[in-house]
């Protein structure tokens, strides 16, 4: 029980590290180019 509360905080410690990394390389900006590009694809916009 205590190895699986262990692994959870460390993947929730590693998830949350890599959202602030990408933050901070504003990577959420091609992110949402690329969902904004998808939805006019599949509406037949694009």
């Amino acid at each position: 029980m205590k190895m699986k509360i262990t692994i959870r905080a460390v993947l929730i410690l590693a998830a949350l590290g890599l959202i602030v990394t990408g933050l901070f390389h504003n990577d959420y900006n091609d992110v949402l180019n690329k969902a904004i590009r998808i939805c006019y694809e599949c509406m037949g916009i694009g």
